[in-house]
């Protein structure tokens, strides 16, 4: 659609948002939750079979180069989320967690065949650029694809299936790294494509999956995107579910489609119109990823350097770490739709931060065994990894439909910066575990972390539960009855 058809087009009343928002429960959102949700088991996957190795020696890697392909996946995901996220928004939903689920199927497949070390990293790049690409694309389409009701638990146990693909990684490479089982030049092979495979009924069951009717219908598509709601709805009653009764008046929405945010519309957006929420979002995002990552990353080193665990013993203690950091956000997401999202937020991230910092001085007094501060992490972790998982929520829920996949992308890229920073410095913290302090100091700093996150949830957060996401942040294509805009954004 050109933009003269586009300044053509007639605002129209729609009650396709408010249909998608009260839509009652049906066999629709599981296969939305079995088709997009799975992309993070996939991420989960990718970064326990790189962080356990195995092929160091069949590609004639370092030490050094190992930790470098780590890096590149990270980068990859960066640059596909900031590249996807804007193409999320113009060009849809649906064609972006296709071409981002092919990238990275393709990619990983091939990394398994790798001849030598800079092909491997070329692929680990590719594959991060499209599970980076997939967090714009399968986030947003949940988000307007679920009903209000349930949004918050199922975005949160969506979230938190990462550790469900990071626990198949580990128990997959404990068995497939076994050189008494499998060759060293053929059990790694083996785990990477473990990834592809299970991507492969994933991509067979989003062929099913529709493109998003608030993103159609804001993007002059009204009739088609009128087809899938009402296809869903018969589906529903066929089920034996009652539609709820909306008044058009009181529920429609007046639309008009508008074309894709120049960068300084997209900075009004931001900076000019949702100023808090930006703050918020950024805040969310960047504390999460910096705990995780120094945590995650430099764990297996504080159990070998400071409890004398050999690497394979350490290895065990990630199931029940990987354990907590499931169940969290499974067993807390109902209270995300009924206690609400900005004490939810706010109570796991200060949680978190009190057992973290508990747990700080018992290490420092020398009173904890390898099983006992295991323990303590599961335990933080089941509250900040449900925290951590509303971060994504919050990112999708609080910005306008036009932005949504964009919004996701910056928090998520700049995040993911931050993050990095994390397992350097607390590497650097442990040493050759000669001296508890300076990590003592450095959980202090993170418990420091997570209650600034929690100040910034309580403060700043934003009451979405129940809410529709044009009542949360009304689309930027909002006109009334006469053509006039409701948001006036800079040309």
């Amino acid at each position: 659609m050109s933009a003269t058809e586009v300044d053509q087009e007639k605002p129209v009343r729609s009650l396709i948002p408010a249909r998608m928002h009260d839509m009652p429960w049906s066999k629709f959102h599981w296969m939305v939750i079995f088709g997009l949700g799975t992309a993070w088991i996939l991420d989960g996957l990718e970064i326990q079979i790189v962080a356990a190795g195995g092929f160091e020696k069949s590609l004639e890697m370092t030490a050094a180069n190992v930790g470098m392909a780590g890096s590149v996946y990270l980068l990859g995901e960066v640059v596909g989320a900031l590249l996807f996220g804007r193409l999320t928004d113009t060009l849809g939903r649906k064609k972006l967690f296709t071409l981002t689920l092919v990238l990275y199927l393709v990619a990983s497949g091939l990394a398994a065949f790798s001849p030598n070390m800079w092909v491997f990293l070329l692929l680990r790049f590719v594959a991060g650029m499209g599970i980076g690409g997939e967090y714009s694309a399968v986030n947003s389409a949940i988000d307007e694809l679920m009903p209000g009701r349930y949004r918050g638990r199922v975005d949160l146990a969506i979230n938190g299936t990462y550790w469900f693909g990071a626990g198949i990684g580990a128990f997959a490479s404990l068995f497939l790294l076994d050189t008494e089982r499998f060759d060293e030049n053929i059990g790694w092979r083996i785990a990477f494509l473990i990834g592809p495979i299970l991507g492969l009924a994933i991509i067979y069951l989003r062929r099913h999956i529709p493109e998003s009717p608030r993103w159609m219908v804001t993007h002059g598509h009204h009739d088609e995107a009128e087809r899938i709601v009402s296809k869903v709805e018969a589906e529903a009653v066929a089920a034996g579910k009652t539609l709820p009764r909306l008044d058009e008046e009181k529920d429609g929405v007046w639309l008009k489609p508008r074309e894709g945010l120049t960068p300084k519309q997209l900075a009004y957006v931001f900076f000019k119109l949702y100023p808090k929420r930006t703050v918020l979002g950024a805040t969310l995002m960047i504390t999460q990823s910096f705990l995780y990552n120094a945590i995650f990353f430099t764990y297996s080193l504080v159990l070998q350097n400071f409890y004398g665990q050999s690497a394979s013993s350490a290895a065990v203690y990630f199931f029940p770490f990987a354990l907590g950091n499931l169940l969290g956000p499974l067993l807390l997401g109902p209270l995300f739709d009924t206690v609400g999202r900005r004490k939810m937020i706010g109570g796991c991230y200060a949680f978190a931060a009190v057992v973290l910092a508990v747990s700080a001085f018992f290490f420092n007094a020398g009173t904890l065994t390898a099983a006992t501060h295991t323990a303590f992490w599961c335990v933080a972790f089941f509250f900040a990894s449900a925290g951590a998982s509303a971060g994504y929520l919050t990112v999708s829920e609080i910005f306008p439909l036009e932005a949504r996949g964009q919004a996701i992308s910056y928090f998520f890229a700049t995040a993911q910066i931050f993050g990095a920073i994390g397992p350097v410095f607390y590497g650097w913290l442990i040493g050759e575990g000669e001296d508890r302090t300076p990590m003592f100091w450095g959980y202090l700093i993170a418990s420091g972390i997570m209650l600034i996150g929690a100040a910034v949830a309580a403060v700043w957060g934003v009451d979405a539960e129940g809410k529709s996401l044009e009542e949360i942040a009304p689309p930027l294509s909002s006109f009334d009855k006469d053509g006039n805009e409701t948001v006036h954004l800079p040309v």
